[in-house]
């Protein structure tokens, strides 16, 4: 479960992108109601009031609490973008109050001239209703996302997605934020999904629904006819018949670590299929016969000169400043910053920051040298958009997709000459994004004769020929898999056609603004997934995006509490069978296990150099399974470095754990004065006088707790029993609001 993929994410951050206040007229108490906004497109003046009335009826009971003056509106002007039929005006309200002395804040989005809700997004105080464990199930908040639209989608058809809903958080979770449950639906027509249509809702672990988002249906769309459709049953021999597979390395990476791991494996090679003419469809266009199978084709067969050896930084500002150049008098090209640092591979790079600067404001980015060899590996070309901006972009005669092609092929000799002997010729078909106005190309590693999936260069090339972007991705890897062990392509074959069914559903043939049509289409599952591929050493189905199942494992108090911070991915368990939840735990792996659990943490090494980074512990040095862990807490005053080393690998003790969750909960200064506390232990002598009251705030709390009136401090702390305090420690600070910031 390493992959991100962000389909609810996406409603999310499109209900937040929306607070941002174009248009407001503020007062002390909240904003006026009769605040006004004009859409551009009709002229017509749409008022706050509009916006609070077309809610109030549509979601009766949602927000009652926040009063219409505590409400912000902004608009924003039409604007195209990908998917979308015209140009449309969007209005928010957003409100931000407190309550109980607690923060809450929320949004609600509208699209076009008839007010359509398009999303609302809802942040409540955080309760432990909503914490693990939380007051509802998964099937509970399942029921209550059906029961939603049921209630409130009515003018149209919704099926809950059961795939999709286990796609959507694969990151860690910290234990102080609410459980979420995310469902997606489809918008169903005559029985059929609609592939671009769905509702997407979030339930709180309190039974809360705090987020929604429903895709805009084209205006006037027309639909193939459902009766016409070709017979399932010929459609899955066809596909059967036109089934092909391709051997790959498949290289996945821990984006939270930076490390990444790779695997050989068979993908299918089948495209999707129009349900009433029977064409094949490879996501642009209709074709009577399926494409042949692309040979994998050198870009170079042999290796060519590096661009320059040992690239200095004067030498980077120059090739910048000559690929930057700027194409308007209008338009100002500003060196931020050039700096020689290291990447997640510790390979030495330059750094060139830039700004364009011009009259309405400035916008800007980055790009990477190799210092060794002196070659490109990482641009975006800011300066195309910015054209479009200000109007000055004209592209007269846009180049072809094979002209795209060629044009990459020339950036790439000039820019990344020394790498090119190891990767192909695009394989898969290059992406044209008509709105940005550019193609987007795969150059594919070659290792042992075979295409690497997840290590390549991408090109962007725009319709003027010019270069886009460019992105020379080398995760590393240690040992490639040899492929002398590997089951045969005939028996993949033949797994592939056992587990090959088809799925329909309604599309577009593109995204043009005015495509108004569905397209009835025949897509291929494996195993009922569309994402899946197998294996090429053990013939197992494993998940395109290496999503891995999580280990569960068993214990008579305390299973709970341990499955569910391996979920949320705060203990790690490699091999369930072999591990024991009863073991000691160590300093350094139980200050791993609070510090995930409190706070987010980027491994070392991955977003910057390890060389200079702060050490406060002689013995734990970058390189240290535990070292940001460490740190965070030192930051967080949970550690102190008034010993110059940490035993990290000395197993924890209760007096210890105490002596951590009081920091956690800020309340050390309370727990200083020992003095006031009366310590009852029958076991009191055996606690060291200094941390006194700290075993006493952390024993009355419920964070660590004594048994028939012994503390035993000396006492090792077991997986289990820091599991089932972890969750105790996480209900108080949120209680708190404590919130563990980087300290910069």
């Amino acid at each position: 479960m390493r992959k991100k993929i962000g389909v609810i994410l996406t409603a999310s951050a499109l209900s937040i992108s929306l607070i941002s206040p174009a248009v407001s007229a503020t007062t002390v108490e909240g904003q006026p109601v009769k605040v006004v906004a004009k859409a551009e497109a009709t002229n017509k003046e749409v008022t706050k009031e509009d916006l609070l009335k077309k809610f109030r009826s549509v979601f009766p009971g949602m927000f009652d609490f926040v009063k219409d003056s505590d409400f912000h509106m902004s608009s924003y002007d039409p604007y195209p973008y990908p998917g979308s039929e015209e140009e449309t005006t969007r209005y928010n309200l957003s409100f931000y109050k407190r309550e109980k002395g607690k923060n809450i804040h929320g949004s609600i989005g509208f699209y076009g001239d008839n007010l359509e809700i398009e999303n609302f997004y809802y942040e409540p105080p955080a309760t432990s209703d909503a914490l693990f464990p939380a007051k509802v199930s998964k099937d509970e908040a399942k029921k209550i996302a059906n029961d939603f639209v049921k209630k409130y989608l009515k003018n149209a058809q919704y099926k809950l997605d059961e795939e999709q809903q286990d796609y959507y958080y694969y990151s860690k979770q910290i234990l102080t934020q609410p459980i979420r449950y995310n469902f997606s639906f489809k918008r169903i027509k005559d029985g059929v999904p609609i592939a671009d249509q769905s509702a997407n809702i979030t339930v709180l672990g309190s039974g809360e629904i705090v987020n929604y988002y429903s895709s805009q249906l084209t205006k006037s769309p027309t639909f193939d006819d459902v009766k016409k459709v070709k017979d399932q049953k010929e459609v899955l021999e066809k596909f059967k018949e036109n089934l092909t597979t391709r051997l790959q390395y498949q290289v996945n990476t821990n984006y939270e670590t930076g490390k990444s791991d790779v695997k050989l494996v068979y993908v299918p090679e089948i495209l999707s299929m129009n349900a009433l003419t029977g064409e094949w469809f490879n996501g642009k266009e209709f074709l009577a016969v399926k494409p042949t199978k692309k040979e994998v084709v050198k870009i170079v067969e042999t290796a060519l000169p590096v661009k320059q050896k040992e690239m200095t930084k004067e030498e980077a500002k120059k090739v910048a400043e000559k690929l930057l150049q700027v194409k308007s008098d209008k338009i100002k090209l500003s060196i931020q910053s050039v700096e020689e640092v290291k990447n997640q591979n510790g390979e030495e790079i330059i750094s060139v920051q830039y700004m364009y600067n011009y009259a309405n404001g400035g916008t800007g980015s980055s790009l990477e040298f190799d210092k060794k060899t002196g070659e490109l590996i990482q641009y975006h070309n800011a300066q195309n958009s910015l054209l479009s901006e200000i109007n000055e972009r004209k592209v007269e005669n846009p180049i072809s997709n094979d002209q795209a092609v060629a044009q990459a092929v020339k950036y790439l000799k000039e820019f990344v000459p020394s790498y090119l002997h190891e990767y192909a010729m695009p394989i898969e078909e290059s992406n044209y994004d008509e709105y940005m106005g550019s193609y987007y190309l795969i150059f594919p590693r070659i290792v042992n004769g075979v295409t690497v999936m997840g290590d390549q260069i991408s090109v962007g090339i725009s319709q003027d020929g010019s270069l886009n972007n460019l992105n020379v991705s080398r995760p590393k890897i240690d040992e490639w898999p040899t492929v002398d062990k590997i089951i045969t392509a005939e028996k993949a074959m033949e797994t592939l056609k056992n587990a090959l069914s088809v799925d329909m559903s309604y599309m577009k043939q593109n995204y043009k603004k005015e495509t108004k049509h569905y397209h009835l289409m025949y897509a291929p599952l494996f195993n009922e997934k569309a994402f899946n591929v197998l294996d090429a050493n053990s013939g197992k189905w494993i998940n395109q995006y290496n999503i891995e199942e999580t280990p569960e494992i068993s214990h008579p108090t305390a299973a709970e509490e341990l499955n569910y911070l391996i979920r949320a991915k705060v203990l790690t368990v490699m091999d369930p069978k072999k591990f024991n939840a009863d073991a000691a735990v160590s300093k350094g792996e139980a200050i791993k296990i609070m510090m995930n659990s409190l706070t987010y943490i980027y491994d070392t090494g991955y977003y910057g150099q390890i060389e200079g980074m702060k050490q406060s512990f002689t013995n734990i040095d970058p390189k240290h399974p535990s070292y940001s862990a460490i740190e965070r807490a030192v930051e967080a005053g949970i550690l102190k470095t008034d010993q110059t080393t940490f035993d990290a690998n000395k197993p924890v003790t209760k007096e210890e754990l105490a002596v951590w969750y009081v920091r956690a909960l800020g309340l050390e200064a309370a727990a200083k004065q020992h003095q006031i506390f009366k310590n009852e232990f029958t076991d009191s002598k055996k606690i060291k006088k200094e941390y006194a009251g700290y075993v006493i705030l952390a024993d009355t709390l419920g964070l660590v707790k004594a048994e028939k009136k012994q503390f035993n401090p000396t006492k090792q702390i077991s997986y289990a029993e820091l599991a089932v305090s972890s969750i105790r420690l996480a209900h108080e600070i949120a209680n708190k609001e404590r919130d563990f910031r980087y300290v910069y």
